[in-house]
């Protein structure tokens, strides 16, 4: 039989050694990730009311947030007597492992580096990236946040936007709107150019320079296809193009030019 005061002795003593440094780790961890958290709002305030573009406010405020908690982390294992010299070496031998484990996490922060050190898009831009397309919210350190015009969130890895094709709808302050309007056969092509032009150039909001194009494109199956080219301020784009697209069909019949639409034409033979 095991003495019983003995067992009773050892169970005091290591609660009476542990009791302390386990409380104390806690506390280090509460009040560290309270400060880390505290700090990660603090950075992205004060970046927010500098001149600091605002595409940084939220990727060094995460970098900071992460930087702390690693912190509050290894304070605390020093808390409980663990030698953080015997832990750090033993990180460091684990770095590969660690390293494999989350290659992905780091792809995605040295990819959020790039965006913002090539800036590629700023806060607010429509772009269309790893196959997804919206207004940028903020990039953070690990993905970036879009917004899509129906108001879903989207969150994108920041790797699969470095590694891919960029298309950033805001970048430039004009944008041509590029539209086909089919005219029939039997039509009078002089007729429909020069309403098609006639209706373009009586936008005010069409700009004047480049000059917009009306041209015959293509003879297709059921129709002559014309180019309608005119070329707007980027915040025009869609109400202009939706504008013009109706107009363009209304004047048109109007000059008596037909819309032709696909038909088949079926023949019966009776043997």
């Amino acid at each position: 039989m095991p003495d019983i005061d003995a067992l009773k002795t050892l169970v005091a003593t290591n609660v009476a050694t542990w009791a302390p440094k386990i409380a104390g780790a806690l506390a280090v961890l509460v009040v560290g990730w309270i400060f880390a958290n505290w700090s990660k709002g603090f950075t992205r305030r004060a970046l927010s009311r500098s001149r600091v573009d605002p595409i940084l406010a939220p990727f060094v405020a995460g970098t900071v947030h992460v930087g702390l908690i690693a912190m509050v982390g290894v304070a605390a294992i020093a808390t409980l007597g663990v030698s953080t010299t015997s832990f750090v070496a033993v990180l460091g031998a684990a770095g590969l492992a660690i390293a494999l484990a989350f290659q992905g996490t780091f792809s995605n922060f040295a990819s959020g580096v790039m965006l913002l050190t090539f800036r590629p898009f700023k806060v607010g831009d429509f772009v269309e990236v790893g196959g997804n397309g919206g207004s940028v919210n903020e990039v953070g350190v690990f993905t970036c946040t879009l917004s899509t015009p129906d108001n879903v969130q989207i969150r994108v890895p920041n790797s699969q936007i470095f590694g891919s094709t960029i298309k950033n709808y805001s970048a430039n302050d004009t944008r041509r709107i590029d539209l086909v309007m089919g005219v029939g056969y039997d039509d009078d092509l002089g007729v429909a150019v020069r309403t098609c032009m006639d209706v373009v150039t009586a936008d005010a909001r069409v700009l004047p320079d480049p000059a917009p194009v009306v041209a015959v494109n293509e003879l297709g199956d059921s129709s002559v296809n014309l180019v309608v080219r005119p070329w707007v301020n980027a915040s025009d784009y869609w109400q202009t193009r939706w504008d013009l697209t109706r107009a363009l069909k209304e004047n048109l019949e109007r000059a008596g030019c037909s819309i032709p639409f696909p038909q088949r034409d079926v023949h019966m033979h009776q043997s």
